[in-house]
């Protein structure tokens, strides 16, 4: 018997209550719009989830874009009908869903099944990839010849679906996702971003797979109106959707890389949403009598990831030193006002069952830094960090405080300031170590875990690959015991963060939002937004 009830934490098959409808409101168009500073609103230059996977892309994709089964980060963090009304498991390979059919598309079409299998085909998600074993189902809609997708696209699409077989079309409002091997996180695999269900008619009208990317059409609360890469995303309401009429009339997000001008551009009426906002600067908004600061803690851990590849990183001893030599209670502390913690490992407590309580990050102990760096026969050699200018909030701030630490123990380690993340993961020699992050995008330990496996973005990228990961991975999907998963999370942890670690964790981020006192919204447990009207005067 599969147990996964502690995946998602709702009982396949269980048919979850809808969105509450909003009534269609007559005469002027009263609702507000409104301006959201950001630091940045696509990495890739797309708002294509298959190509767009970033905390930034998180942020803003399901104002616009759906998936079948979706995650309430604003309240329980757990699985809630979006798109699929009910579903429910046909074998531990195949899963079952019940589609609504009251959903109108951002170009006026009714969603049908045949969408969702368009979602999945080769066509989109699979180019690039063995037809005999992934995206078995062929578009019926003519058209999106031509439009091939960026190698990376059809990459994501194997680390977030692995085992992804085939969509069966079973009639106008019913379809199966079939794997081809068990895997107990079906449920979750389809509430990613990766996930959200597309217009297939739209596509076939696209002149180029560019064109499709840059104002994808999808089913959310708001459509795209334009993108600009490096400048801003306009978004307008869809009055036809699904879950009732959007409570604003537009949304505006601009980029504005500096933190001191998104403080400043709030204060003075030009932005009513300002993102990653750095503690140090919630006390000065507070001042204000128009203006709060609200959020916390989010599913999300920032890392340090090593390359193996150098010569020096590739002796795990040198990386284990490395990780004993971070005060992290530090780091919180004095960066972030002691507003966040020390995770225990790269995991969260809405695992539930799979939740490790007794797994500790790796503790502050220069004297046992030094010792493993004596035991490695480390000479001083120099170790390259390749830093990016605050991406992630006070990220030159913790960088600096992991340089004090990491030479306190007798470690070289040399900032090389980068632009972007291409000259980051990029193949080249040379590569050390860099920041990341990893999100619990839906409640089970396969989420983060599986970019330490073949297609996830630290294998794929050459810093870290382990031979037993893969089997760890595969274990972790298919086993339905639930003492037997708690056992291969633990030696996956054990692992990737001790034996030969691939990371280590240094906090659980902390999402803090400026924003106008009298706009009734409310922060999510995760870097989405959401605009909708549940979350609107709530």
């Amino acid at each position: 018997m599969i147990q996964r009830r502690h995946i998602l934490g709702a009982a396949a098959g269980a048919s979850l209550l809808p969105r509450f409808a909003i009534a269609q409101n007559a005469g002027p168009d009263t609702r507000p719009s409104i301006t959201v500073a950001v630091q940045i609103v696509s990495i890739s230059g797309t708002l294509e989830p298959m190509r767009e996977q970033s905390n930034v892309g998180f942020r803003i994709m399901p104002s616009f874009s759906e998936p079948l089964i979706g995650i309430d980060w604003v309240r329980t963090q757990r699985a809630e009908a979006v798109l699929a009304t009910s579903w429910r498991r046909i074998d531990a390979k195949t899963l079952e869903l019940t589609l609504r059919d009251d959903v109108r598309m951002h170009d006026g079409r009714v969603m049908e099944a045949e969408d969702v299998a368009f979602t999945f085909s080769n066509q989109r998600m699979w180019t690039g990839l063995p037809a005999d074993n992934r995206g078995l189902f062929v578009s019926t809609t003519a058209g999106g010849a031509g439009k091939t997708p960026p190698p990376e696209a059809a990459a994501i699409s194997r680390a977030h679906f692995p085992n992804f077989e085939r969509m069966e079309v079973v009639d106008r409002r019913t379809v199966r996702f079939v794997n081809a091997v068990p895997d107990v996180t079906l449920e979750g695999r389809l509430t990613r971003t990766t996930g959200a269900i597309f217009s297939r008619a739209a596509f076939a009208q696209a002149a180029t797979w560019l064109d499709w990317a840059r104002k994808p059409v999808g089913t959310g609360p708001y459509r795209v109106a334009s993108f600009r890469p490096g400048q801003d995303l306009v978004l307008e309401a869809h009055d036809e959707y699904w879950g009732g009429r959007p409570p604003l009339k537009r949304i505006r997000f601009v980029e504005v890389p500096d933190v001191a001008a998104r403080v400043a551009g709030l204060q003075a009426g030009d932005w009513d949403f300002i993102c990653d906002l750095p503690p140090d600067q919630i006390q000065g908004i507070e001042r204000s009598p128009r203006h709060e600061v609200v959020g916390g803690p989010i599913n999300n851990n920032r890392l340090i990831v090593w390359d193996k590849t150098h010569p020096v990183l590739a002796n795990p001893l040198v990386r284990r030193a490395m990780s004993h030599s971070i005060d992290r209670q530090s780091i919180v502390d004095s960066l972030w006002g002691g507003r966040t913690a020390v995770p225990r490992g790269l995991q969260w407590e809405v695992y539930g069952d799979m939740y490790l309580a007794d797994w500790e990050a790796p503790r502050f102990d220069l004297a046992e830094a030094r010792r493993l760096l004596r035991q490695a026969n480390y000479q001083g050699q120099p170790i390259p960090y390749q830093l990016l200018n605050n991406y992630y909030t006070l990220q030159v701030a913790s960088s600096q405080i992991l340089v004090e630490g990491w030479r306190q123990a007798g470690l070289n380690v040399q900032i090389e300031m980068k632009e972007n993340w291409g000259q980051v993961l990029g193949r080249f020699a040379g590569r050390g170590l860099c920041d990341n992050s990893n999100t619990a995008v839906f409640n089970d330990p396969v989420a983060p875990m599986s970019v330490y496996a073949p297609g996830g973005q630290t294998w794929a990228s050459g810093q870290w690959q382990n031979p037993e990961s893969p089997k760890l991975m595969e274990a972790l999907q298919t086993e339905g015991d639930l003492a037997k998963r708690r056992a291969t999370f633990r030696r996956l942890l054990t692992l990737t963060e001790r034996e030969d670690p691939a990371y280590t964790v240094l906090f659980q981020t902390a999402n803090f939002t400026g924003k106008r006192k009298d706009l009734p919204w409310q922060p999510a447990k995760s870097f989405v937004m959401d605009f909708s009207a549940r979350n609107w005067g709530a």
